[in-house]
């Protein structure tokens, strides 16, 4: 093995083929994909480890194959609207012949590269952060939401948020409701050394509060304080 993939061939392969990672770690949104899939078709292929005289593993894309499998064979009754018009679902076609499969990009690799494949899948897009001002106006370009993983209220906290002048932001989220944090909120992600993490945690727990965001409001808080406090001892 060469410690990386090698594509081998991209295959439509039947969902009772497929094994799933064993110990996949991801939880996704299944009914999710399944309306994504629906409306847009599979446009990305399951990446699936082909083991010799073995068993076809999913590398990456176990939850399209749940979606997909959650579908079930044959005619699902279901059209998808696009614009004025109506077309088939895009998993089954609206045929009844249609039997759950997948495309598929096989590969070989070996168990370290396997392993590795399915984390970094699952964590890159963790990672990822969003400019929401342009995610803002991509959305208003649909003239529907089909599909995208968003709802009506998600457009409506996205355009509140990158709209309002700071200081009026708090009292939006008050007014409007709490926000979806999987949708927009930023998140903080630091990578520091065990001694520098135990720090930050006493700092933090020496705080109230029911979560850690509320005990950075309290830190953050003694922190401006003590500034203050040092700036007005210099001034006097």
């Amino acid at each position: 093995m060469t410690g990386q993939a090698t594509y081998l061939r991209t295959a439509n392969v039947p969902l009772d083929e497929l094994t799933p990672f064993p110990g996949n770690a991801k939880r996704g949104s299944v009914d999710t994909i399944l309306e994504s899939l629906r409306r847009n078709g599979q446009y990305r292929g399951l990446v699936v480890r082909e083991i010799p005289d073995g068993p076809l593993i999913v590398l990456a894309g176990n939850h399209t194959a749940q979606a997909l499998a959650a579908h079930g064979p044959g005619d699902c009754g279901k059209h998808v609207t696009v614009g004025r018009g109506i077309r088939p679902c895009g998993i089954c076609d609206n045929k009844s012949a249609w039997v759950p499969a997948a495309r598929c990009e096989l590969v070989r690799c070996d168990e370290d590269t396997a392993r590795r494949i399915n984390i970094v899948d699952n964590r890159a897009a963790d990672l990822g952060t969003y400019d929401y001002e342009a995610l803002s106006e991509l959305l208003a370009e649909l003239d529907d939401l089909d599909g995208t993983g968003y709802t009506s209220r998600d457009v409506e906290d996205i355009t509140a948020l990158v709209t309002a002048p700071p200081d009026e932001i708090e009292q939006l989220a008050t007014e409007h409701g709490a926000p979806n944090e999987d949708v927009f909120r930023p998140k903080i992600t630091l990578t520091v050394d065990a001694a520098m993490f135990d720090r930050w945690r006493l700092a933090l727990d020496a705080h109230t509060g029911q979560n850690d965001e509320a005990k950075l409001h309290g830190l953050l808080g003694e922190i401006e304080r003590s500034r203050a406090n040092a700036q007005g001892g210099a001034g006097a």
